[in-house]
């Protein structure tokens, strides 16, 4: 049941209040005074919502009494909604409260339909807020176990669906079964591929990265399990030792396999069955102990349906899959990413220079954002990136859906802040209307 803090000197007032509240299910503690009516605050946490005079002491029609103790409350808790009881004589002073995050005010006499309805909104939004306020720590508390068990090799991140990627990646990497990584270009293949061999039983040994797409189609072979000399043109006298035989012991990953050629994805499959494999122009058989981690971009599945990748491969290449998604379906990573690009610059972005980070489609996903910091630092002559200095492309930016943008608290702040408080403007910045932009800071509780 939620709970109502009533603040009044006149028990009248508290005896209506308490019993039209009573009527509707919710629970009231009452106050005759400011000091009474704080210490009962502390001492009852879960109350969610205080309503309050402006005038406690006789012949006093200011405000300034209500004034403090809303302050007071605040200090207390600061994201209670407070509803001021106010007379005609108080109303500037009432207004300025609402500015300074008062929840609303209500004249002297009430409309009780009016004033049950206001509650019971401001009610459930309090208690929306309370449950994303748990749900924000329990991430928190889940991604600091994370990092404080395994090694995440400095990964930035705040999406869940990170979260759980990491989770199974540092769950897997132990073992030494093969880990598929997919995802799109730019995304962070490599990074979980790093993540995965830091906490491998592996992860003091060799660590092999090749780009299989990289290598020229007549040398992949030889790149990878070596040859022998004079094996083919231009090998020379000399043996080349493959990347196989140089992770002997540790780690191998393979970025764009869907790139690998017929021929290579014979040998790559008799490796990952029996540890064997003969150098190109060799019929000596080599035996190493690698665990294989992969990555592509491509659709397998279908490279299969075509006879450009073998079946049999793709299931022993994939028996765990790690799914990595782009940047733009896990908005909550944008703004962490670029603040860590950032990082050592001494610069910080604007609020406007925020919100076009967030509403950008990111094609090239954290690769691009990445290269997009870079330049804006450079470019940037003061200690603030603006959005004019990002100079994202204005076709792409339209491509993100309006509905993907969800401004954090912290944006929020930051656009109100640099707009002086004029509501108008920084909503013009958000690419919001005036009623959702006051429906976000209602959410997050943030005074306007």
């Amino acid at each position: 049941m939620d709970k109502v803090l009533i603040i009044d000197d006149n028990t009248g007032i508290i005896s209506a209040l308490s019993l039209l509240l009573s009527l509707h299910d919710i629970q009231t503690l009452s106050a005759i005074t400011p000091q009474a009516g704080l210490q009962l605050l502390r001492e009852n946490p879960d109350i969610s919502l205080v309503i309050q005079d402006m005038n406690f002491t006789a012949d006093t029609t200011s405000g300034e009494e209500g004034r403090a103790l809303f302050f007071a409350l605040r200090e207390l808790q600061p994201d209670i909604p407070v509803i001021l009881l106010t007379a005609w004589t108080q109303l500037e002073m009432a207004v300025e409260l609402v500015k300074a995050g008062a929840a609303d005010y209500v004249g002297k006499p009430w409309d009780d339909n009016k004033l049950i309805a206001t509650i019971k909104n401001l009610l459930e939004l309090h208690d929306l807020q309370q449950q994303q306020r748990q749900t924000q720590s329990r991430e928190q508390q889940a991604r600091d176990q994370l990092q404080q068990q395994f090694d995440l090799q400095g990964i930035v991140y705040r999406s869940p669906a990170l979260q759980k990627l990491l989770e199974m990646a540092t769950q897997v990497a132990h073992s030494d079964v093969p880990v598929l990584i997919t995802g799109p270009n730019g995304a962070g293949k490599e990074k979980i591929a790093d993540i995965v061999q830091a906490n491998s039983s592996v992860k003091d040994g060799p660590y092999i990265k090749v780009n299989v797409g990289a290598l020229p189609e007549d040398l992949m072979e030889a790149e990878l399990f070596g040859a022998e000399a004079g094996a083919y043109t231009g090998a020379g006298n000399k043996t080349r030792e493959g990347r196989f035989e140089a992770a002997d012991g540790g780690t191998l990953f393979l970025d764009e396999i869907g790139e690998l050629s017929a021929s290579g994805q014979v040998k790559l499959l008799r490796v990952l069955q029996t540890g064997e494999f003969q150098r190109l122009g060799s019929s000596q058989t080599r035996k190493v102990n690698v665990r294989v981690i992969s990555a592509t971009n491509s659709h397998l599945e279908k490279m299969i349906a075509d006879g450009r990748f073998r079946q049999d491969l793709f299931y022993r290449l994939n028996v765990i899959e790690l799914k990595l998604s782009a940047l733009n379906e896990r908005t909550e990573d944008i703004l962490p990413l670029a603040r860590a690009f950032l990082a050592g610059t001494g610069k910080q972005l604007s609020p406007p220079a925020q919100h076009k980070l967030t509403r950008y489609s990111w094609p090239g996903n954290v690769r691009e954002l990445q290269n997009v910091m870079q330049r804006a630092a450079v470019l940037t002559r003061g200690d603030t990136v603006e959005e004019e200095t990002l100079a994202l492309p204005e076709e792409e930016r339209q491509k993100m859906p309006e509905h993907n943008f969800e401004p954090s608290r912290e944006l929020l702040e930051q656009t109100l802040a640099s707009c002086d408080g004029i509501i108008a403007q920084a909503a013009r910045e958000l690419g919001l209307s005036r009623q959702a932009l006051y429906r976000r800071l209602d959410k997050y509780g943030i005074p306007y």
